[in-house]
């Protein structure tokens, strides 16, 4: 059985929010990416991931998790580790699905292994508000408009530790969200969460404001743990010469996608 569970590209926004101030997120969609896992066979556990995505513990923790058998897989994964793509919770994803998971457990199982965890285990992963370090739904939210992602990952990959929540606070950006109407709009939702997040936790030297500038973006936005930036434009509107404008930028791995609107 062979499973293929899409990653995320960043985040229209994430940052503090509640009274709490947990950790919330609205992801990108990102089909574009993502992780295979096939099962090869049964028997005791066997992990073949040259990438170095998964660990053959959390391999054998999600299994024991869900209760599922052990046995021999391969995994490949289309993103970089720490470039904040979802390439640990798509793993996890995919290999509790490639051993036969189908319960309604997963995102608990998820977060027991990693300690927070990307809404990846949903049907439409970019239509809520998720809390990740509790692997929670916070509210449902409007899909994003239909839009168009060039990126590619800047910088060095920094993978999410569980125990980081210094992020600043988005509550006017969530509510800012659930007004917005127009790719205008969340464009620049994003942005400002980018713009936050890099004034508060780095890295300097981004280009990725000025390029969206330079090359006519509706906007940018960033993976807020991880390496992933990409410039917003809406379909059939991105001016030729972006990708090489990226690579010239130093962006590394650079891509275009579609995403919003009930992409699949």
């Amino acid at each position: 059985m062979k499973v293929r569970v899409q990653g995320h590209f960043g985040e229209w926004l994430q940052g503090c929010y509640g009274p709490a101030g947990d950790i919330a997120l609205v992801t990108v969609r990102c089909p574009a990416l993502g992780v295979t896992v096939e099962r090869l066979g049964g028997g005791a556990l066997s992990l073949d991931d040259p990438g170095g995505v998964l660990t053959e513990a959390r391999a054998r923790a999600i299994l024991e998790k869900l209760g599922l058998p052990e046995g021999r897989f391969r995994l490949s994964a289309e993103m970089p580790p720490g470039g904040g793509a979802g390439a640990s919770t798509a793993a996890l994803v995919a290999l509790a699905r490639a051993a036969g998971d189908t319960g309604d457990g997963l995102a608990r199982a998820c977060l027991g292994v990693e300690g927070a965890s990307d809404p990846l285990m949903l049907k439409a992963p970019d239509r809520v508000l998720w809390a990740p370090r509790r692997a929670e739904v916070i509210a449902p939210v409007a899909p994003p408009p239909p839009a168009v992602i060039v990126g590619g990952f800047w910088g060095a990959p920094s993978r999410t530790q569980a125990q980081d929540i210094d992020f600043p606070d988005i509550a006017d950006l969530v509510a800012d969200w659930a007004r917005a109407r127009s790719l205008a709009d969340v464009a620049a939702i994003a942005s400002a969460s980018a713009v936050r997040t890099t004034a508060h936790r780095g890295p300097e030297g981004d280009p990725t404001p000025d390029l969206a500038r330079a090359l006519g973006a509706f906007g940018h936005l960033r993976a807020h743990t991880g390496s992933a930036r990409g410039l917003i434009f809406a379909p059939g509107h991105v001016p030729e010469g972006v990708e090489a404008a990226l690579a010239e930028a130093g962006v590394t791995g650079v891509l275009t996608f579609a995403t919003g609107g009930g992409c699949v």
